[in-house]
């Protein structure tokens, strides 16, 4: 039986739109890489980051349960081939999250962060290698709104505290031997597009932008980051102990106000 050009329709119009979806995430999916390939053009001068093969696993939530505290945590493989790391999160207004430069105290294994994400987007982890070459790993990430989530709390609410931090070691710490540290930093990261509950106006921009981690008088690490970083910033990051015990951190915002402490590490002296 010969079919009507009215069957014929609908069966050409049900294949057109069952094939919508599919085509739809190529183009999603184009466009992201688009997006990044601009984004790593600015970054790194023309060059093209490589698939790291294990050498950087970016751990990081498919949908975020709050998108103004997404947990990410970077694996570097070797971390002896790595002096620069890289967390890109690409539709964010300010797509760099952060830039670490490690020193020769730092044993960065595993570096945790959170992050604030506006909208669905990919977030790259780019390890700069000692030889220059560029490698990367990538997550797609579910979320929405992150940027400008309100901070349940008033400006002056907020602001109690500014600068304060907290350092800790995993276990007893020895000279020389590779540790676990936590920072945490006390800073509400305000970043021009959050909506004070009380005034109904927008809290101009004040968020951290430089942290630089010392063991005695050996860098760990120099962070540049900015308005993607969550507010109240904990960072978790492997460092080596030097002998005097001693750990400084250095903390700068965009207001130039700088924080300064200095930490003695229980055991570091035996």
């Amino acid at each position: 039986m010969q079919k009507r050009p009215a069957q014929i329709t609908a069966a050409c119009l049900f294949l057109a739109f069952s094939a919508l979806p599919a085509f739809a995430q190529f183009a999603d999916s184009a466009e992201r890489e688009n997006r990044w390939r601009a984004l790593e053009k600015t970054l790194f001068d023309g060059k093209t980051a490589a698939p790291a093969d294990g050498l950087v696993t970016l751990e990081a939530p498919t949908r975020a349960e709050d998108a103004a505290l997404v947990p990410l945590t970077v694996t570097l493989k070797d971390p002896e081939k790595i002096k620069e790391l890289y967390v890109v999160v690409d539709e964010n207004p300010s797509p760099v999250a952060a830039h670490f430069i490690f020193g020769p105290a730092a044993d960065p294994h595993v570096v945790k962060m959170r992050v604030r994400i506006n909208t669905y987007t990919d977030v790259h982890a780019i390890a700069v290698l000692r030889d220059g070459a560029l490698v990367e790993d990538t997550k797609y990430v579910k979320a929405s709104g992150g940027c400008s989530a309100p901070m349940g709390a008033s400006d002056e609410e907020a602001r109690k505290g500014m600068g304060e931090m907290r350092f800790k070691i995993a276990g007893a710490a020895t000279p020389g031997v590779p540790a676990e540290a936590t920072l945490m930093l006390r800073h509400p990261n305000f970043n021009g597009m959050q909506m004070d509950e009380k005034t109904r106006g927008y809290t101009p921009a004040r968020f951290i932008d430089r942290i630089s981690v010392k063991a005695g008088d050996q860098l760990v690490f120099d962070l540049s980051t900015g308005i993607s970083l969550a507010t109240d910033p904990v960072l978790s990051f492997g460092l080596i102990p030097q002998k005097d015990g001693h750990v400084t951190v250095e903390a700068h915002d965009s207001d130039n106000t700088v924080w300064r402490r200095d930490f003695v590490i229980t055991g570091a002296t035996n």
